[in-house]
């Protein structure tokens, strides 16, 4: 095969892949991140109200630049993943994979028969790739499956979830763990910390690659030193407001603080 995804590749060179999250229904906002330095983007489709239309538009949108567009659907299901799919993303993340059964559905909401079960149908996702031998084995060796610890249920199940074949990254959801072991979005606490550990082990055990979120460059080192690869940064619009405090927070001009604890 003449093409593989970049990030795949780093991610299997040992390298660290960081990603911006959009969540403004802007395809000159996804444009012009995906021309920053980014190796993708986060197209968030479970917390934001972008839609389907506007995430098409946003694909097409990445056309030559380096950030490839994958995004995160709002339940595991093969319906929800092929339509984001067959827009021509190439990464799904799949939120709530609590159980190694949820871990299955999303592989085979990725892959096509007899690896999975997406359904034949991807006319508009070829406008997007280079797939000059055809699409169908061109996806199965590009699409990233992300899978989403988020609960402590998962954290429960994490080994048999790590050994689900097919899955690709196993990325914490760090704010809404932390809220499902009942600490409501609590730093540095034992009982978390010691659930990213458990994540973390059963990762490199079964050969998965590792996700967080990091909003910082120290966050980013720390978790590199963790064992992590797959990073979600801040959002366009978390980037905006850091960008305007720079300029503004020197001549005295401050916003109405947020109540808004950062969970991450």
């Amino acid at each position: 095969m003449s093409w593989e995804n970049p990030v795949k590749k780093l991610l299997r060179d040992g390298e660290v892949v960081a990603g911006i999250t959009i969540t403004v229904p802007s395809v000159e906002i996804a444009a012009q991140a995906a021309n920053l330095g980014f190796d993708f983007l986060w197209i968030e489709m479970e917390h934001s109200p972008i839609t389907l239309e506007t995430l098409r538009a946003m694909v097409l949108a990445t056309r030559g630049l380096k950030a490839l567009p994958f995004a995160r659907v709002p339940v595991v299901d093969l319906w929800t993943a092929k339509r984001v799919l067959d827009q021509g993303v190439l990464g799904v993340m799949f939120p709530f994979c609590s159980t190694p059964e949820l871990a299955a559905r999303a592989v085979d909401a990725t892959h096509y028969p007899p690896r999975g079960k997406r359904g034949a149908g991807a006319g508009l996702a070829t406008f997007r790739w280079p797939a000059p031998e055809g699409y169908y084995d061109f996806a199965d060796e590009n699409v990233l499956t992300i899978c989403v610890i988020e609960e402590e249920a998962a954290v429960n199940n994490i080994d048999a979830i790590a050994a689900t074949p097919g899955v690709d990254v196993l990325f914490i959801g760090t704010a809404d763990l932390s809220f499902s072991m009942g600490l409501r979005g609590e730093k540095g606490h034992p009982r978390h910390e010691e659930a990213i550990a458990r994540v973390v082990e059963a990762g490199k055990k079964h050969g998965k690659y590792l996700g967080r979120p990091a909003m910082t460059p120290a966050a980013i080192e720390k978790g590199r030193a963790q064992g992590f690869q797959f990073f979600q940064a801040a959002t366009d619009t978390g980037f905006m407001a850091a960008g305007a405090r720079q300029i503004l927070e020197p001549l005295g001009k401050k916003g109405i603080e947020s109540k808004t604890k950062t969970l991450y």
